[in-house]
């Protein structure tokens, strides 16, 4: 006899199956976790200065069947100038090799790590990498480095572990607390996300130690020879490498405004981060192949910038464009990926609506509109001579930046559109795109409030 189930009740039934599979923690999948992790950053100093990395994992098995490997992305060696790469497991020293072919294309940067024996349900494994950053071919927001220091973006520097290949293989959990430290000549400034844990004196170095909590967004380092003015901690601060020839401070104060809009308008980025902080980088170069002059890239504690930029003078308009420009991107590039290791952020149609956001709160509604007509026309002129798309610097992709105007007014009109009707069904469409269940942002609510 032949009968069917209600789909109702079909559907009920793979919920509860669902439920009850969690309520008593069977794992569905293959897949492991991390317990422990530890990281490492040390500036070596030299005529070809370089950046070592060593982290250091325990990871436990936690899935429904023994491993024979792990996949692993990795630092891309050109960009970053990764090389020296080791890995040890449990002591010992492995081979991390190519990906078959059929994954290797999707995922290049990255390696699979052959464990020697079966790796059992419940059981832990100690592994350890170590590599080093020399010369990158592309200094820009991820990494930028020479002799007077460098600085680490928040993305791309740390080893990625990957999910084991398997449909409901989810990503490796993160540990409750990441401990980092940065290693450093002693005359050194240091910058970086997360918990200051004290530093200590050894030789000629200081080494400063962080803390993340599981819920922190991803570690970031800036550190160098710098000069630091103003003092005033309520206001940005500038280092540069030599002291500044003009007066800083009224940059500083603009800066700090556009940082304190920035942050109500699309809420708090780090309880830490008192202030932005504008580094001078002279390794930066522009986004953008064959690009010159002054440039600026955003760290999630401020923006880099050039020398060339800072040749301008703290108070020129040019040079408070870039950074504020920069500044924002920290909002729509550092919190906002589908996954942990996406190499694709939000674009540029939300940084340039934040500068309209910015114009508007400092000069009123007749800057916010000269802004918009302003993107207006340079979307209409590239349209106009059809500009090509150009090779970008920090990532092997094409881009059409003339287009990020146009993403600007979309969102202002949207906001203009969602103030007189706030319950369109539209609206409500649009903004469950940005949020959908099993997307990982860490703060889909940031978009919301860009948008309204």
């Amino acid at each position: 006899m032949h009968c069917t189930i209600p789909r109702p009740l079909a559907a009920a039934l793979v919920v509860c199956i669902a439920l009850c599979a969690s309520a008593c923690a069977i794992p569905l999948s293959p897949g492991y976790r991390i317990l422990k992790e530890s990281v490492e950053v040390r500036f070596v100093p030299g005529r070809a200065p370089e950046v070592r990395i060593r982290v250091q994992y325990s990871i436990q098995n936690s899935g429904n069947s023994d491993l024979t490997f792990l996949d692993v992305v990795f630092p891309e060696e050109r960009s970053f100038g990764r090389k020296n790469l080791r890995v040890e497991l449990d002591g010992h020293e492995t081979a991390a090799v190519k990906l078959p072919a059929e994954y290797q294309q999707e995922q290049p940067n990255a390696l699979r790590i052959a464990l020697d024996s079966p790796w059992a349900r419940k059981q832990t494994r100690e592994i350890s990498v170590d590599y080093s950053f020399v010369a990158p071919e592309n200094s820009g927001a991820a990494i930028t480095l020479d002799e007077h220091g460098f600085h680490l973006g928040s993305r791309g520097w740390l080893p990625q572990f990957q999910p084991p290949k398997h449909l409901l293989a989810p990503y490796p959990s993160p540990p409750d607390v990441l401990g980092y430290t940065v290693r450093v000549p002693f005359d050194f400034l240091v910058l970086a996300r997360g918990a200051p844990k004290g530093k200590k004196k050894d030789g000629d170095e200081i080494e400063y130690r962080f803390q993340l909590g599981k819920g922190d967004l991803a570690p970031y380092v800036v550190a160098g020879r710098y000069v630091a003015s103003p003092t005033e901690k309520r206001f940005s601060v500038f280092w540069t490498m030599q002291a500044l020839k003009d007066d800083p401070g009224p940059a500083a104060a603009q800066i700090t405004a556009a940082w304190s809009t920035l942050e109500t308008a699309f809420g708090p980025l780090d309880e830490n981060i008192t202030a932005p902080h504008i580094v001078e980088s002279a390794s930066l170069r522009g986004h953008f192949s064959g690009e010159q002059g002054p440039v600026a890239a955003a760290f999630p504690g401020g923006a880099v910038v050039n020398s060339a930029a800072f040749e301008l003078g703290t108070g020129n308009a040019q040079f408070l464009e870039i950074v504020t420009h920069a500044l924002a991107h920290n909002w729509f590039g550092d919190e906002i990926y589908p996954v942990p290791d996406a190499a694709l952020g939000i674009g540029e149609g939300l940084p340039e609506y934040a500068t309209i956001v910015i114009d508007e709160a400092r000069n009123g509604p007749a800057a916010r509109n000269a802004r918009v007509l302003q993107y207006l026309r340079r979307y209409d002129e590239a349209r106009e001579r059809n500009a090509p798309w150009h090779h970008h610097a920090d990532r092997p992709r094409r881009a059409a930046p003339d287009c990020a105007g146009q993403g600007a007014t979309i969102f202002h009109r949207t906001r203009r559109r969602l103030r007189r009707d706030p319950n369109a069904k539209w609206a409500r469409a649009s903004g469950s795109r940005f949020a959908r269940p099993g997307s990982e942002l860490r703060q889909p609510a940031v978009i919301a409030r860009a948008i309204v």
